[in-house]
């Protein structure tokens, strides 16, 4: 029977809570968003470069996916803590200086996240939500197991080691800088620095960034995929510009359990967007623009099959 306070819960939707997250140097930030009679709890986890809670960016990006995506799972009962990370937005003081930063913080956090998601929704684990780069931040947060996390929603994440990535952004280089360029990759996945990176290349590889890029570089999403035994779900645009439909077939193929969904016509930011360059990349700056149809209700059908929660 609808009774008056199944009325009035409805009518009320989702609220809106502050998380103020305990660590050092300083604490860390979200927003917690519940439905009435939430069924579970996700973590979504941020993309590379200062990325906030909301999915927007300092570098132009203004596209609110994750706010967008929060709400559309709290239509389907399913409550989101969204982050601001380490060293961004109202999560800056936290953020170490550049040399110390590695990427293991950054699972570190994912998994205290999820325990703090889980215990203020009231359930027992929550899931990660790893979009772009926080896809990978997400893979390395279940490695070796946690039992505060419910499984992976892994969206518009790579396939492939960053390293593979990063060679083949840099093929079109002209030549010596290439080679330069590829020896200093090598060095750094090995676990050395380079003290003679390619004038051409300093920002990239900056000596203050390097330890975080010897941290990065020999990740390989394939493998921890294979390596983990709990729920995956992969979400894929076909036009997306920055992460290829074969990234996400190859962490299909590394975990033949996990559920693979391409959305077509969809792009990185998980809108829909044509494959035109200068198309696709204005939907990153039209935070009016929904996500596509397809994205949240695939994602929010996946958590809800499960009854971890």
């Amino acid at each position: 029977m609808f009774t008056l306070a199944a009325a009035l819960a409805v009518m009320a939707g989702p609220v809106a809570t502050e998380v103020v997250l305990p660590s050092q140097p300083a604490p860390l930030h979200g927003t917690l968003l519940t439905p009435p009679d939430a069924s579970a709890v996700a973590v979504i986890l941020p993309g590379s470069g200062p990325t906030d809670r909301d999915g927007n960016s300092t570098l132009g990006v203004a596209a609110s996916t994750y706010r967008l995506l929060a709400e559309g799972l709290a239509d389907q009962g399913v409550a989101t803590l969204r982050i601001d990370k380490r060293g961004v937005a109202a999560s800056a003081a936290a953020g170490a200086a550049e040399a110390d930063l590695r990427f293991d913080a950054y699972a570190a956090d994912a998994r205290a996240w999820a325990a703090e998601a889980a215990t203020r929704a009231g359930k027992p684990c929550a899931w990660l939500i790893g979009h772009s780069e926080g896809a990978l931040v997400a893979l390395k947060a279940v490695e070796g197991g946690d039992d505060k996390i419910c499984g992976l929603i892994l969206l518009s994440g790579a396939g492939r080691p960053a390293g593979a990535v990063l060679r083949e952004q840099l093929a079109s280089l002209p030549e010596p800088t290439k080679t330069q360029a590829f020896a200093a990759l090598t060095e750094l996945e090995a676990g050395r620095t380079v003290a003679d990176a390619p004038p051409a290349l300093a920002a990239l590889l900056r000596p203050s960034v390097q330890p975080y890029l010897i941290s990065w570089l020999p990740l390989d999403p394939a493998a921890l995929i294979a390596a983990y035994d709990g729920p995956v779900f992969i979400g894929q645009g076909t036009t997306d510009l920055q992460v290829s439909v074969t990234d996400a077939q190859a962490l299909a193929g590394a975990d033949p359990r996990a559920t693979l969904k391409l959305w077509d016509g969809v792009n990185h930011v998980l809108k829909t967007a044509p494959a035109d360059r200068a198309a696709n990349m204005a939907t990153y700056a039209d935070p009016a623009l929904p996500l596509a149809p397809d994205v949240a209700a695939d994602v929010g059908a996946f958590i809800r099959a499960y009854k971890v929660q």
